[in-house]
């Protein structure tokens, strides 16, 4: 565990601690965006998930929540989408498909801990997880149906 903690410990956009001795807790950080979903949260996420699927180091089920009370994950950054080149855009859907693969092989359980709205690329990843612990003011929606 602590090899996990030492080596993520300056991530960009997520936050990790332990809870006890075999608890990972990943904190998805950029609550002044409601925790959206941008490239650099893809390599975050991959790198992590890819290390534990690698070595656990001694973590034997990780809790993923969002930062703050009201959100869990808001989906992708379509701020950042909307600056994009198509060829930019094609590299970000790779990854985060990647970062997906990587989150669902991983094999120490991922409880989703849903402290609020789960929307689009956050209800996916809260599905993604092996259980879903849900605030009861969570909601869940496939945002994406609305666009364009």
């Amino acid at each position: 565990m602590d090899r996990i903690l030492k080596h993520f410990a300056d991530l960009e956009t997520l936050s990790l601690s332990a809870h006890g001795d075999h608890v990972l807790v990943v904190t998805l950080d950029r609550p002044a965006v409601a925790n959206a979903l941008n490239t650099q949260m893809g390599y975050d996420q991959r790198a992590l998930w890819s290390e534990l699927y690698r070595d656990a180091g001694g973590v034997r089920a990780v809790v993923l929540t969002g930062a703050g009370e009201k959100i869990f994950c808001a989906g992708g950054d379509l701020k950042e989408r909307n600056n994009m080149t198509d060829a930019e855009w094609q590299a970000q859907h790779a990854l985060f498909e990647q970062m997906m693969r990587a989150f669902m092989d991983c094999p120490v359980p991922i409880i989703a801990a849903v402290n609020g709205a789960a929307f689009a690329g956050g209800l996916e990843m809260a599905l993604a997880a092996d259980f879903v612990y849900a605030a009861p003011h969570a909601r869940f929606a496939l945002t994406e149906v609305t666009l364009g």
